[in-house]
């Protein structure tokens, strides 16, 4: 069965922007996929999403579900004919959807784990916690907005932070098959967003030494977007050759990265 274009309100829209060491990122990633580089650092982070009136794009609203959700990310970029595309590999997506969890790579492109959600923000504060029923998954984060974006290593400003996620908006997520991934391409026409301070930061996926050792990835920028319509196109799979396992990839580099792992911007 084809999988249906669907149709959203992106009620609330958190990036939170971690700097990590490329040569680690890289062995995150399964081949052809690359990291994309800034200035040295390869681009990771966390998207923190309430999505509302989730339905077939050919549904009118009102209705449709609503839902929080998570997903891990690593901006990444390969070859293809035309020439290089950009998007981000999704390692693991959350949802406290029971009906996203039975969707997700059935109906629609994407696995969903439950998680549980405690979200408390206003205008210009957002506070969200996430606990995974796996418990493979926690996370912290606490942001304000900002006028202007200040003190990240990647973006000189917010215009460049936007129009750098904006040209990605394939997302290509892990699946239950190691050579296949499943995609999906998110279509914003009104795009728009404000930078936010990262108060706090804490992620069990980046905090982990065995995965990023100390002071590969650190915390740089967040971004915020809200009440922006949003499609969901589905994306042919991608046939890919699955990352080496983590023993392989860290025992190697834990003497040649120095200096602590930041959970906090401040």
């Amino acid at each position: 069965m084809k999988a249906p274009r669907m149709a959203s309100m992106i009620e609330r829209r958190l990036l939170v922007n971690y700097r990590t060491d490329p040569e680690i990122t890289a062995r995150l990633l399964p081949a052809p996929l690359r990291p994309r580089i800034i200035d040295g650092w390869a681009v990771a982070g966390i998207c923190l999403i309430r999505l509302g009136a989730v339905r077939p794009a050919s549904m009118p609203m009102p209705g449709g579900l609503r839902s929080e959700n998570t997903a891990h990310r690593i901006a990444v970029e390969w070859d293809t004919a035309d020439g290089i595309a950009h998007g981000v590999y999704i390692p693991r997506r959350d949802t406290d959807s029971v009906l996203t969890t039975w969707a997700g790579g059935r109906i629609f492109p994407g696995r969903h784990h439950r998680a549980r959600f405690d979200v408390r923000e206003s205008t210009d504060d957002v506070q969200i916690k996430v606990d995974s029923h796996d418990d493979a998954v926690r996370i912290e984060v606490h942001a304000r907005t900002t006028a202007a974006l200040e003190g990240s290593r990647l973006f000189p400003g917010t215009a460049q932070a936007s129009g750098f996620f904006r040209c990605g908006g394939a997302g290509y997520s892990a699946t239950p098959d190691p050579a296949r991934l499943d995609g999906v391409d998110l279509v914003a026409e009104d795009w728009q967003v404000t930078p936010v301070e990262l108060t706090s930061v804490h992620s069990s996926f980046f905090d982990d030494p065995a995965r990023f050792p100390p002071g590969s990835a650190i915390p740089d920028c967040g971004l915020l977007m809200r009440d922006i319509p949003a499609t969901w196109l589905p994306l042919p799979p991608m046939a890919v050759q699955p990352a080496p396992s983590r023993s392989q990839t860290t025992c190697c580099h834990q003497a040649s990265i120095s200096g602590g792992l930041s959970t906090s911007t401040r």
